[in-house]
C-alpha cells in the first residue's frame, strides 16, 4: 500500500492559526514568525493542494469553501497531538497505588490527611497497608513504602522523609489521678514499650535516670499500639514529634516533661528503582513531602513548644537493653 501523502506540517500550522485568529499578524505572533513567513506558508499550502484556502477582501481574511472543509480536520489533528503530548509530559493522575506505611504513621498522620490527597487526585485508588516490614520494599505487590529505619536498604530508591524527637506521653486522666512531677515518678507507672527497650533507654539516659527503679512494663509490637494504650490510660508511652503531635494538639495526650531526644532512626520514603520512574508513584511521593512541609508550617508548630523545650543528643546506637 502506498504511503499517504500529507502536506508539510509548518504550512498546516500557519493555516490553522490564521484561520483560528482570522489574522496573519496574530498567527505570526502565536507562532513567533514574521507576517511574511505566515503568508508564504499559506501560499505554499494552496499551491500544494491546488486550491484556494482564504478569500481576501482588503485586510480581512475569510475561509474559502475549501478552507472551511480543511480546517476541522487540521484543528482536530493538532488538538490530538497536543493532548497526547500533555498526557506524556504531565504526571499520571489515575490508577491504583499500593502503599506500605508504619502503622502509627499511617493511622495518626497519613489517614487524617487523606482527604487532601483525594481532593487533588480523585482518580487515584490507594491501597494502604500498615507495615514496617523491609520485605515490602522488594514486594511486587507494594509500590511505595513509608518506613521507619536507619536508611540502610540497598538496591532501591529512598529519601529521608522526616527525623523525629522522642518524649513520654500520657493521658490527661491518668496524670491527673497519679501525678508525674519528676522523672522518678515514672517508677510508679506502667511503661509502655514499642520496641525492645532501646528507645526508653535513650530517653532515660538523656534524663539522667538510667538508675530509675523499674515498675510494670508492657511490650507492644509497634508504636501505634503503645500510643493507643497510653490514650486509654494504661501507662506512659514514648511519643514522637510526627505521630503524636495531633494527639497533643487535641488534648488526648499530654507530655509531662520538657525533654525530648532525637530518635536514632528516621522515616524514609522507599521504593524499587523501576517504580520511582512511574508518574503515579511520583505524584504520591511529591504529595507526601508537600504535606509534610505544610504540616510542619501549620498547626503542629504550636505543639513543638511542649515537646522540644530542651533537647539532648541521643547516644550512639547500642545493643538492645532491658528497660
Amino acid at each position: 500500500m502506498a504511503a499517504k501523502r500529507l502536506p508539510p506540517l509548518n504550512p498546516l500550522r500557519a493555516f490553522e492559526a490564521t484561520a483560528r485568529h482570522g489574522s496573519l499578524t496574530k498567527a505570526a505572533g502565536e507562532l513567533n514568525v514574521t507576517h511574511g513567513a505566515i503568508s508564504h506558508q499559506i501560499r505554499a499550502l494552496e499551491q500544494s493542494l491546488k486550491v484556494k484556502l482564504f478569500d481576501r477582501a482588503g485586510q480581512k481574511l475569510k475561509l474559502s469553501p475549501h478552507g472551511a472543509e480543511l480546517l476541522p480536520a487540521v484543528s482536530s489533528a493538532f488538538d490530538g497531538i497536543a493532548a497526547a503530548t500533555q498526557r506524556m509530559t504531565r504526571p499520571c493522575s489515575s490508577g491504583a497505588l499500593s502503599v506500605s506505611c508504619v502503622p502509627a504513621l499511617l493511622s495518626l498522620w497519613l489517614i487524617p490527611r487523606l482527604g487532601s490527597f483525594t481532593a487533588q487526585y480523585p482518580d487515584i485508588r490507594l491501597k494502604l497497608i500498615g507495615s514496617n516490614d523491609a520485605a515490602d520494599i522488594r514486594s511486587p505487590d507494594i509500590d511505595v513504602c513509608l518506613h521507619y529505619g536507619d536508611g540502610s536498604w540497598t538496591d532501591c530508591w529512598l529519601k529521608k522523609w522526616s527525623e523525629l524527637e522522642l518524649f513520654p506521653v500520657v493521658s490527661p486522666t491518668l496524670i491527673n489521678n497519679r501525678p508525674i512531677r519528676t522523672v522518678r515518678d515514672l517508677a510508679d507507672h506502667v511503661m509502655l514499650h514499642a520496641d525492645d527497650g532501646r528507645e526508653w533507654h535513650t530517653w532515660l539516659a538523656a534524663a539522667d535516670a538510667l538508675d530509675l527503679a523499674r515498675g510494670q512494663r508492657h511490650h507492644m509490637s509497634d508504636a501505634h499500639l503503645a500510643i493507643g494504650a497510653a490514650i486509654h490510660g494504661h501507662g506512659v508511652a514514648l511519643g514522637d514529634s510526627v505521630t503524636a503531635s495531633g494527639l497533643l494538639a487535641k488534648g488526648q495526650l499530654v507530655t509531662p516533661f520538657n525533654l525530648s531526644v532525637p530518635a536514632v532512626d528516621a522515616f524514609y520514603v522507599v521504593c524499587r528503582n523501576e517504580v520511582k520512574s512511574a508518574p503515579i508513584a511520583q505524584v504520591f511521593i511529591d504529595w507526601l513531602f508537600a504535606e509534610r512541609d505544610q504540616s510542619a508550617a501549620g498547626a503542629d508548630v504550636a505543639v513543638a513548644g511542649q515537646i522540644a523545650i530542651r533537647r539532648r543528643r541521643a547516644p550512639p546506637r547500642a545493643a538492645a537493653v532491658a528497660v
